[in-house]
């Protein structure tokens, strides 16, 4: 049975440098999720009595971050990073000013582990019988981490790589750079650091050697799988860490009954819901609380934000977020839902298509090339190729209201504020200022004039005007008069 910690402390104050980059190490994402985002997922599984986040460098961002993601946390600033063994104690005395009562063991992770599981740190947990319980990997290529000196079973020491000798830069188990303490066995340690190495920094490190000196205990807990310590100090460690995140969530899903076309290519958050029978085609990416139901297909190319997919919807090459496709809709090829775009059961966003802060009703179709904002669509109506939902006025937003079983013609403007009641029609090409009543059929466009010669006059040497009259010649003598110049309304600029 694991024993529940009285803490949960997460070393997240180093600057992160090879990052090179303005943002704190441990704010950097992967997989909908920071770094730090992760690590403290992981402790929670432990339910912890207290969970704390040294901060150091860009404290303000991290801590704002923590009041977002986890307002539960305690942070704590380390003024000044003189090492893990000094943040650990910075830590400790905070607990201890806000009368935290450690009785149980204390938990010490770095915010920089994201592949750090839960069920790790409970089997490190249900093994700890000792002082310090170290939880350790043993993996191909140890450089850069500290080695794990020990006995068949009891560690003796921990080495760092700038520390160690020959010998001990030889092992293949390395230290994670986390631990269960006994409370008060911890902070008796603490208080006894020093500062005498190449760094000199108080290593936590140095507090097994002071364990084992003093005749107590450490035993080492080997990580199922040694990516679970895997740490990111620069981009490209991101990226691997990314990449193995990726595929451990694509595994489960297609474990639950997800069929993915391209694992390599699909890319999900943590925080994504998929039902079974659910498709995923190559080139798919699933961010935020996202959830799909039951049969949907999804992609190619296609990313959602924060969407819901209603079951045996469809939807292809596309870009949404933050919108609701119903059961049984039809989304893309090439279609952008904004924000607010709501799509009922069995209705369509088709081709080249951009849906904002809008309803779109069961049955309703937007098929082609049309931009809809700030509207609301009725069940059965069709918008026309080409329309455009006129929602902006220079300065203010204006709704429009498309009734039941409209028909929209194609290349309409329907600038709001303007309603269109139900069974109602629009011609081709119009222009609608108006509210349109039930069942009538509303033509907004000037009558058609035809002037005759105009190309011949106007554009003489052209290709257009040859052809003009060659076809005439063809055609023989007409008794069509040509409009005077003077009536001609194209003018050249």
């Amino acid at each position: 049975m694991t024993t529940r910690p009285a803490a949960v402390i997460i070393l997240a104050a180093g600057e992160g440098k090879r990052m090179k980059s303005a943002v704190p190490k441990v704010l950097h994402p992967i997989a909908g999720r920071s770094l730090v985002g992760h690590v403290i997922e992981a402790a929670a599984h432990l339910e912890p009595e207290h969970v704390v986040v040294v901060v150091g460098h860009g404290r303000d961002l991290v801590v704002e971050h923590l009041a977002e993601v986890a307002p539960w946390v305690m942070p704590v600033v380390q003024e000044q990073q003189r090492g893990t063994g000094d943040a650990v104690r910075v830590a400790m005395e905070a607990l201890t000013a806000r009368g935290a009562q450690l009785a149980g063991p204390i938990v010490v992770l770095t915010g920089d582990t994201p592949l750090l599981t839960g069920d790790t740190l409970a089997g490190m947990l249900a093994e700890h019988d000792a002082a310090c319980t170290v939880l350790t990997a043993r993996v191909v290529d140890p450089s850069g981490y500290g080695r794990v000196v020990r006995t068949d079973v009891d560690v003796q020491a921990i080495v760092e790589e700038r520390d160690a000798t020959d010998a001990q830069r030889s092992i293949d188990e390395i230290n994670s750079g986390m631990y269960a303490f006994d409370a008060a066995l911890l902070a008796e340690n603490l208080a006894r650091l020093g500062t005498d190495n190449s760094q000199g920094e108080e290593y936590l490190t140095d507090v097994i050697g002071l364990l084992t000196g003093a005749g107590h205990r450490v035993r080492a807990h080997i990580a199922p799988d040694p990516d679970d310590i895997r740490g990111v100090n620069d981009r490209v460690q991101l990226a691997e860490a990314a990449e193995l995140m990726r595929d451990r969530i694509n595994v489960r899903w297609m474990r639950d009954g997800v069929t993915m076309a391209d694992p390599s290519s699909t890319w999900i958050d943590v925080d994504v819901e998929i039902e079974p029978d659910v498709t995923l085609l190559p080139q798919t990416i699933l961010r935020g609380p996202t959830a799909i139901s039951t049969g949907a297909r999804v992609g190619p190319g296609t990313t959602l934000v924060s969407c819901e997919v209603g079951a045996d919807a469809e939807v292809i090459h596309t870009w949404a977020e933050l919108a609701v496709i119903g059961e049984g809709a039809q989304v893309g090829p090439f279609t952008y839902l904004r924000p607010g775009a709501q799509l009922g059961d069995g209705a369509k966003a088709g081709a080249y298509v951009e849906i904002k802060n809008s309803t779109v009703g069961n049955g309703a179709k937007v098929p082609h090339l049309s931009y809809v904002g700030d509207a609301q669509i009725g069940e059965g109506s069709n918008i026309g190729a080409a329309t455009v939902f006129v929602n902006y006025d220079g300065q203010d937003k204006h709704r429009t209201v498309v009734g039941r079983d409209v028909r929209i013609g194609s290349d309409s403007m329907l600038v709001a504020p303007v309603e269109i009641g139900d069974g109602a029609y629009t011609a081709a090409g119009s222009v609608i200022t108006e509210d349109v009543p039930p069942g009538a059929m509303a033509v907004g466009r000037a009558k058609q004039r035809n002037i005759e010669g105009w190309v011949e006059r106007k554009r003489a040497d052209s290709a257009s005007a040859r052809s003009a009259r060659a076809a005439r010649e063809a055609d023989g003598p007409s008794d069509r008069v040509p409009l005077a110049d003077s009536t001609d309304s194209f003018r050249e600029e």
